[in-house]
């Protein structure tokens, strides 16, 4: 099917929706697709206009699973809940997470690991019940949240070295997925952790059909730099995030790697991984990362060169129209699609966003 040309009508404001937690409402577009049928497209690299990340999308993140409630960051029913009125709350594996109000979410307090070995955890971790969550009441809960016209995006937490990390702390967790001693452990450990993220995806699936794209964490880097290098990550993680990738995939979900940190040098592992598509922050040279792999993930862009916020709201209508067509005009291409970056949600001013839609609306259908 041809994109069709841009309408003038396709500016309409028709709706309001809820907000990033904080942000305020995002306006829902006269657009000539849904919101879930352009998300589909947009996924697999084929859009009508620059998707946005975080307005274009509806983030779900169920309390049903625990760790949505241990790192304080629940969306659900068309709320946030936080729960950051609790000193201490449990991951699915029973690990205390304290909530930190300076940062915002919850940690898990370093000094005193669950584990002193990775070697323990064969005696030591208890694996969580699935079966026993409540989730035909989650069900309940979302039936009229999970809308089917809406691109619903569930969050899963706890990757895999952020596992290792809640378990061992920091520093163990790196001499863990460094040291050859441990590797085979932690392979063994990865190998049974990956089995359960398949059986509560599998949950997922089947309890919230209207859930199309899974957004699944698991930091690797620094502002500096990555904690390990590519070839450990290669051989460390990727096969296990390929098992999960390859398994939502059979059930024609899609995949999205949120991955704090300058990891560039990670960005072929994500695409081994079989990612479809990761929103760098703002340390990364994401022009860089774009030119190098944009025609085999989907990069969440942004905008270059532009003055900081307070001077870039002071800045007549039309020159942020103009940085608006000089970004759609780099990164909104047919041969190479991309999203926008929530980390740049800041200069989405209303004169920036109508006009990014309309100049990407047009370049797309070129």
């Amino acid at each position: 099917m041809s994109i069709p040309k841009f309408d003038p009508c396709e500016l309409e404001v028709i709706a309001e929706v809820p907000g990033y937690p904080g942000a305020p409402p995002s306006k829902i577009y006269n657009t000539p697709l849904s919101q879930h049928d352009h998300g589909v497209k947009a996924f697999t690299r084929r859009p009508w206009w620059q998707m946005i990340q975080m307005v274009d999308t509806q983030m779900f993140s169920p309390s049903v699973i625990p760790d949505n409630i241990a790192r304080a960051f629940c969306i659900e029913g068309g709320e946030f809940r936080a729960f950051n009125d609790r000193d201490v709350n449990r991951d699915m594996f029973g690990i205390e997470w304290e909530y930190e109000a300076n940062i915002g979410g919850s940690i898990v307090r370093p000094g005193n690991p669950f584990l002193s070995d990775i070697a323990q955890w064969h005696e030591k971790v208890i694996w969580p019940d699935i079966d026993s969550w409540d989730w035909e009441e989650s069900v309940k809960l979302n039936k009229d949240f999970l809308t089917p016209n809406r691109f619903n995006q569930m969050w899963f937490q706890t990757g895999w070295f952020e596992r290792l990390i809640a378990f061992l702390d920091f520093e163990g967790a790196v001499v863990a997925i460094f040291d050859e001693d441990s590797q085979e452990h932690v392979h063994k450990f990865f190998d049974k952790l990956t089995n359960l993220y398949i059986r509560i995806f599998d949950k997922a699936v089947s309890a919230y059909p209207e859930v199309h794209s899974f957004f699944i964490h698991d930091d690797w880097g620094g502002q500096q730099a990555p904690f390990f290098s590519p070839s450990v990550a290669e051989k460390m993680i990727v096969p296990y995030m390929k098992r999960i990738t390859d398994f939502l995939h059979s059930k024609d979900k899609l995949c999205e790697l949120h991955c704090c940190g300058n990891v560039v040098q990670m960005v072929p592992n994500m695409i081994a991984a079989g990612w479809d598509a990761w929103a760098p922050q703002l340390m990364n040279d994401i022009s860089k990362i774009y030119e190098l792999y944009g025609d085999k993930i989907l990069i969440g862009t942004m905008p270059q060169g532009l003055p900081p916020v307070g001077q870039f709201y002071a800045l007549p209508e039309e020159e942020q129209r103009r940085f608006a067509r000089e970004y759609a005009d780099t990164f909104c291409r047919a041969d190479k699609p991309s999203y926008f970056n929530c980390y740049a949600a800041y200069y989405m001013t209303p004169a920036f966003r109508d006009e990014m839609y309309v100049q990407s609306r047009i370049n797309y259908a070129k």
